[in-house]
């Protein structure tokens, strides 16, 4: 839940709201909108749904995911993507090498990368 905090704390700035505002708008308390933001709670469907109404936005922009058709010949899908995301693979492509190894090997890649991390 992580890009929903971090889009929940933006839409909320943006907006120009307290999390005391934001908690009172949709019924819950500031600790409730904080865990929110923070990742430490998950709200309910329908405080989601009031969220997304008082902030003046889709339930699928707060929570941060977009849709993408992607066409393969004559295949057409369709993927659930976060704007973070799409930005983490735009900028991935500009590190050629990696990308290459990524495409040809992903596990065997991710698996190399995650070793070197630790």
């Amino acid at each position: 839940m992580y890009v929903f905090g971090k889009r929940l704390r933006e839409l909320r700035k943006e907006k120009g709201f307290t999390q005391q505002q934001l908690g009172d708008l949709v019924g819950v308390t500031k600790v409730s909108i904080c865990c929110y933001e923070n990742g430490t709670r998950t709200p309910t469907l329908e405080t989601l749904v009031d969220l997304a109404d008082v902030l003046n936005t889709k339930v699928t922009t707060l929570i941060a995911t977009d849709y993408f058709a992607v066409s393969e010949e004559d295949d057409e899908y369709t993927l659930n993507i976060a704007r973070d995301e799409l930005a983490i693979l735009k900028s991935l492509r500009n590190h050629t090498k990696l990308y290459e190894m990524l495409l040809e090997e992903p596990k065997r890649t991710l698996d190399y990368l995650e070793q070197k991390v630790r």
